[in-house]
């Protein structure tokens, strides 16, 4: 698998636009789990068969890696990205995606765990991005302690396929937020940079994998 870099690309009308994400995992040098992360967005919509056809453990196989997780559909809630860092697409199945990011897996996360923690907990991933989500426009965001907010980048049919844009309204209501965090909607009146900070972005996932990025002070 080849992660060659080139250069940065810019990509808009993202959001409620729909793709699927394939994370290769393996060991990483330091013990933890890592995930090589493959994006299907700019190259197909991930239409519904082809993703439903996806046989993890096939895939596993194909690219020599002990777990493949499939993470998806997805659907963007920001409008707009510039990919500083991006790499080769590879086919997955009937779909071709490219690779985008590294994911380094916190040991507190067990993928293969139907009872295991992962949600609500940070995340690192190697990738160098800047999201614009436009005035006058939601923003859908969790604030936790320590003056943190987590600004949602895409909302997941993983869980729940029923989820749509306009539901986020009131998706607070329905999470188990830890002690001390909040679901805040709010429309600015100036878009909003979210920006990857040398090379990192933190992430967490709510109990519907939906996922939200740190936005950086």
């Amino acid at each position: 698998m080849s992660h060659t870099t080139r250069a940065s690309r810019h990509l808009s009308g993202l959001r409620d636009a729909r793709y699927g994400e394939m994370l290769l995992i393996s060991p990483g040098e330091d013990g933890h789990l890592k995930a090589a992360v493959y994006n299907t967005f700019g190259l197909n919509d991930c239409p519904p068969e082809q993703w439903n056809a996806l046989d993890a453990r096939a895939l596993a196989e194909q690219f020599q890696v002990p777990m493949v997780f499939l993470n998806g559909p997805r659907f963007w809630t920001i409008d707009e990205v510039t990919t500083f860092h991006w790499g080769d697409t590879e086919m997955f199945g009937g779909l071709e995606a490219r690779w985008v990011a590294e994911v380094r897996i916190p040991a507190e996360i067990d993928l293969t765990g139907a009872t295991a923690k992962k949600f609500y907990v940070d995340t690192t991933v190697k990738r160098d991005t800047e999201y614009i989500l436009s005035g006058g426009r939601p923003v859908h965001a969790l604030s936790a302690p320590g003056d943190r907010t987590y600004i949602l980048q895409a909302y997941s049919h993983t869980v729940d396929d029923s989820q749509t844009m306009e539901s986020l309204v009131t998706l607070g209501r329905r999470l188990r937020l830890p002690q001390g965090w909040q679901y805040q909607v709010h429309t600015p009146q100036d878009d909003l940079v979210v920006r990857t900070v040398a090379g990192d972005a933190h992430v967490v996932q709510d109990e519907l994998e939906n996922t939200y990025m740190l936005l950086a002070h």
